[in-house]
């Protein structure tokens, strides 16, 4: 079993059908030669979550037999996934799903038709890019290149139109389709950072500006890009996890006898395989503000709504929902010796402890936002997603810049309670959270054996704050907190003020007296809550 048996004209779909396998309900030569003619997407970086989500979401939308056009994939870094993931494999792929009660679900995706390498040394794939730009079918860009792509260097604003930067040579592209007649497109993030149409659009303006500086480009250009009536930069809330190819899986579907199972290491250390693995959950929401149509991809779950709305969404997962759970957890989870979430979900402690937080104390100041019900989003996470076994994430990592997160992940709730003038008795998880910071960054686990916490930029300097502290039972000084608790740069408040910063003290207290507190102070915690 390989995937291009599919294309066979042999093929019999029997064998593959009995062992779970779901196949392509279109005709996958007529979406290709259609595809080719007329495009309507192209989607920028072909890593393993465009495969496991945006894809696999076209994918749906053509099994319903209600569009007629596939997706064209262009990478603008890592030029070996096209060369090995796609390539070989005449661009199919297999989704396989994986599911908290340990089973899987495999699906063939076969919703991308082209895929390229965006850069000039590879000349035949960049001619065909500039042709696509150039055809007035076109509708959508769309990008999964994480924050960090969308970042412009000066030095590569120094090399004119001949940049090497991904928003770079988006802009390069867009001014080809200016050229060939102002043609309307919308610029579509599909990455996971806050307000993402804005950090796409501010790229890619860098670029224009210099270019209209430097005489290279007419300034209608630049007006082009930010006329509304042809170009828009809509914003998009996504949320699905996609970890590298699971040995675990690659088991399974060598038991099925699906040849096409092993892990691909690219040279810059990209992780895929003919196959993608991915959580069954997941969310795009997206501001439906396009110029020239759009793949009806609401078809396929997406939910289209207005940038207000994306915008609570988004507040909704950060500051409430998820984020904060996943901060919770990892924190008491490096004390408590776990190296896997899904482990930790295990821990009734550890699980009443987030849930509690979710559904008690964040709940109150959640931002609804219509289209998802929060209710239904933390009960997923905990339930689905969470102690999902496939999930190899760990405390360890999402501990990682905890100062960073903390101000929006809990000060945002503490805020609220603050504005809306509600009953800051109610926190009592939250605050452990903030007390069990103290004791974290102590590196010293439940057990009395030294832990390296996870790197952050403020690490160090909290550390020496907490320095003077011990674990031990006892009587010792913890005037040393003041310093660390009013730091509102890392709490988002100053919780002094809102009253709560002698609670939380106490409660350092607790956690620092001597091996076994952190447990004995969970439990009684959450016990009573």
């Amino acid at each position: 079993m390989k995937l291009t048996d599919i294309l066979s004209d042999s093929f019999n779909p029997q064998e593959w059908e009995a062992k779970g396998y779901e196949l392509p309900k279109y005709d996958l030569k007529a979406v290709k030669a259609k595809t080719y003619e007329e495009p309507t997407w192209v989607h920028f970086g072909a890593g393993n979550i465009f495969r496991a989500f945006t894809a696999a979401v076209l994918n749906d939308v053509l099994n319903s037999g209600k569009y007629d056009r596939g997706i064209v994939v262009a990478e603008t870094f890592d030029y070996e996934i096209i060369d090995k993931a796609y390539a070989p494999y005449e661009n199919l792929s297999l989704l396989v799903s994986l599911k908290s009660t340990g089973d899987i679900e495999k699906k063939v995706i076969a919703s991308v038709v082209e895929s390229l390498k965006a850069d000039y040394q590879f000349e035949e794939h960049w001619a065909r890019l500039v042709e696509i730009f150039r055809k007035p079918s076109l509708q959508m860009i769309s990008f999964t290149i994480t924050e960090k792509g969308y970042g412009v260097a000066p030095h590569d604003l120094e090399r004119g139109l001949k940049p090497v930067l991904a928003m770079g040579k988006v802009a390069v592209l867009l001014y080809e389709r200016y050229l060939a007649g102002q043609l309307p497109l919308t610029v579509q993030s599909m990455d996971n950072c806050s307000h993402n149409g804005d950090k796409v659009k501010a790229g890619v303006m860098a670029y224009v500006n210099k270019w209209v500086a430097d005489g290279l480009v007419p300034a209608e250009f630049a007006a082009y890009v930010q006329d509304e009536t042809k170009v828009t930069f809509p914003w998009a809330m996504i949320d699905k996890i996609t970890p590298r190819p699971h040995t675990l899986v690659q088991k399974m579907l060598a038991d099925d006898g699906f040849e096409d199972n092993y892990t691909i290491e690219t040279e810059r250390h990209s992780f895929t395989a003919p196959f993608v693995n991915a959580e069954e959950t997941q969310y795009l929401v997206i501001e439906d503000h396009y110029t020239n149509g759009r793949p009806p991809l609401d078809l396929g779950g997406v939910l289209y709504t207005e940038r207000e709305t994306v915008d609570k969404v988004e507040t909704m997962k950060v500051t409430t929902c998820l984020n904060p759970l996943h901060t919770a957890m990892s924190i008491y989870g490096c004390m408590l010796g776990y190296d896997l979430i899904s482990a930790e979900m295990k821990d009734e402690d550890i699980r009443g402890f987030i849930q509690k937080i979710g559904y008690i104390e964040a709940m109150p100041v959640v931002t609804d936002p219509g289209v998802l019900n929060p209710y239904e989003f933390i009960g997923a996470v905990l339930n689905r997603r969470l102690p999902n076994p496939f999930m190899p994430d760990a405390p360890q990592r999402i501990a990682m810049d905890t100062s960073q997160k903390l101000p929006i992940r809990f000060g945002e709730t503490l805020k609220k309670y603050h504005e809306r003038g509600l009953d800051k008795d109610n926190l009592v998880l939250i605050p452990l959270v903030l007390a069990g910071y103290a004791r974290y960054l102590k590196g010293i686990d439940d057990a009395g054996n030294a832990f390296a916490p996870s790197p952050d930029p403020l690490l160090s300097e909290l550390q020496a704050i907490v320095a003077p502290l011990e674990v031990k039972e006892g009587e010792q000084d913890f005037s040393c907190l003041k310093a660390l608790y009013a730091r509102t740069d890392v709490f988002g408040v100053d919780v002094y003020a809102l009253g709560l910063g002698e609670k939380i003290e106490g409660m350092v207290a607790e956690l620092y007296a001597g091996p076994g507190a952190v447990r004995k102070t969970l439990h009684k915690y959450v016990s009573a809550r």
